[in-house]
């Protein structure tokens, strides 16, 4: 069987690894923010409508360290989604093989949702049926 996911993760590696991760992404929300209110658009890479210096380097300094953070979770196999939402996926291997993910999102105590690669966020059940 082949997977879309290289790395994939069981419940108790993923919950383990969340404190460090919300920290990752609770940063990286903060550093939208601060980039939002700069007028910096995080997906074009420039100032809404192009207008505005970045100043000297390619990037200012919070995309770069915007971009340093999200290729640490990428490197681990971890998928963010919404950096807003803080909504990141656990790549998991269900007990009748199929891929899914374990999903969580800022402000929840734990891991407790799965849902199929397919089906996305909407697609969100219980851990009880994983």
């Amino acid at each position: 069987m082949s997977y879309y996911h290289t790395i994939h993760f069981t419940l108790a590696e993923a919950q383990s690894l969340l404190p460090d991760i919300v920290d990752r992404v609770t940063r990286m929300r903060d550093l939208k923010r601060q980039l939002d209110a700069r007028g910096y658009d995080i997906r074009m890479h420039r100032h809404f409508g192009g207008v505005g210096a970045n100043g000297l380097k390619a990037f200012p300094d919070q995309m770069e360290e915007l971009i340093h953070l999200f290729q640490a979770l990428n490197t681990k196999g971890i998928v963010l989604k919404d950096i807003e939402r803080g909504l990141i996926d656990f790549p998991s291997i269900r007990r009748n093989g199929e891929e899914v993910y374990l999903c969580y999102m800022l402000g929840e105590p734990k891991i407790e949702y799965w849902h199929r690669i397919a089906d996305g966020f909407r697609g969100r059940e219980s851990l009880e049926t994983l």
